[in-house]
């Protein structure tokens, strides 16, 4: 049975575009202590023994498209110059890689670039301090090839509240609306990863094109402020929006979440500033191995998001970023097996297309048509 979902996986895949939408590589380049932001030492047409994240596991893992996080750490002191650097080095991993990676604009550069073999390459921008209050920094993003802007990150900004920060703005400023109401114009995606609950709301009230969450999970299931309650789930179906469940494992699993409550601070960082690995390593001394979940626990995340708000609302944002995962959820090569699983719980062939790509190629589109209903 197991040998048999996974064929059927691998069958659908061939006919149906897989598309992640967020995976924070660019940052992992940058973070690398021997490549240190160069796309080239960094070896991507390599297999690698360390990381989730390269050119022949992306391949093993069916993907057609891919959407590149440009993050910027909620601290940074120049964020718009931060976001620029990973735009370039976004740019540079498809100059090097021409033969395996398509620049992706529009939708339908999915369709093109898998008629040549390769996997779309999309730019995100994750975090809206990028464009240090000015909307006009929108316009220079989107004709640089940002196609999705999640608005905040962990910190609350001037215009836009945080899942954990402080709120300022009791969700959204009139700047933060305005700026929605621009990236509708431009047709870039609006992402609501990130944002407080009133921010999800009002987001789903002031865009006038559908809104993602591109890595988030249901928070019922794991009780986190980054997962959709279900009170906003209620609101998804009804504005066109859509979820994408995440691989993050306290996003996952209740269990790893309380487990890691100790050490983090209200920012997801961790609390005496260490190097994540050796804070996570020590505690596991004194309180046993952290429950990351696994797959299966991921596969409950969809099952419950798609009895929420249907099939046609829901779609995959793994947010691989070098650190560690869950139980068969390691690395890129990973997806197949995800469709194995829900084989196997008996979806239907026609849901499982629409949460590999079909769904966020419709949102895709629906974005592209209102910007151009808005010009």
């Amino acid at each position: 049975m197991t040998s048999s979902a996974l064929a059927q996986a691998y069958a659908l895949l061939a006919t149906t575009p897989l598309i992640d939408a967020h995976n924070d590589l660019p940052y992992v380049i940058r973070a690398d202590r021997q490549a240190q932001g160069d796309v080239a030492a960094y070896r991507l047409d390599e297999r690698r023994n360390s990381g989730d994240t390269d050119i022949p596991r992306l391949r093993e893992g069916r993907l057609a498209a891919q959407v590149w996080a440009a993050f910027v750490p909620p601290r940074e002191p120049h964020p718009a110059s931060y976001a620029l650097q990973q735009i370039a080095l976004i740019r540079r991993m498809n100059d090097l890689h021409a033969d395996v990676f398509l620049p992706a604009l529009r939708a339908a550069d999915v369709k093109r670039a898998r008629r040549q073999k390769k996997i779309a390459s999309f730019i995100a921008i994750e975090n809206g301090a990028a464009i240090e209050n000015r909307l006009d920094a929108l316009d220079a993003f989107y004709a640089l090839g940002v196609r999705l802007m999640t608005l905040c990150h962990n910190a609350t900004l001037d215009w836009c509240d945080s899942a954990t920060d402080a709120p300022r703005s009791h969700g959204l400023s009139e700047f933060g609306r305005a700026a929605i109401a621009r990236m509708n114009d431009l047709g870039m995606i609006v992402d609501c990863a990130h944002v407080s609950d009133q921010v999800m709301h009002q987001a789903l009230d002031c865009s006038r094109a559908p809104i993602v969450f591109s890595h988030s999970n249901a928070r019922a299931l794991c009780d986190h402020k980054r997962n959709v309650p279900d009170d906003v789930l209620a609101r998804v179906a009804e504005k066109g929006a859509l979820v994408m469940a995440t691989f993050v494992p306290n996003f996952i699993c209740q269990r790893s979440q309380d487990w890691l409550k100790t050490l983090q601070d209200a920012h997801g960082g961790y609390n005496d500033g260490g190097d994540p690995d050796a804070v996570i390593a020590a505690h596991e001394q004194s309180a046993g191995p952290w429950p990351r979940g696994t797959l299966a626990q991921y596969c409950d995340h969809l099952d419950y998001l798609k009895s929420k708000v249907g099939p046609d609302h829901i779609g995959i944002g793994s947010d691989f970023f070098g650190g560690p995962q869950g139980e068969g959820l390691k690395d890129v090569s990973c997806f197949p097996h995800i469709f194995a699983e829900l084989i196997r719980r008996g979806w239907p062939k026609a849901h499982l297309k629409k949460l590999a790509g079909e769904n966020f190629l419709r949102v895709f589109r629906t974005v592209e048509m209102a910007a151009k209903r808005g010009r």
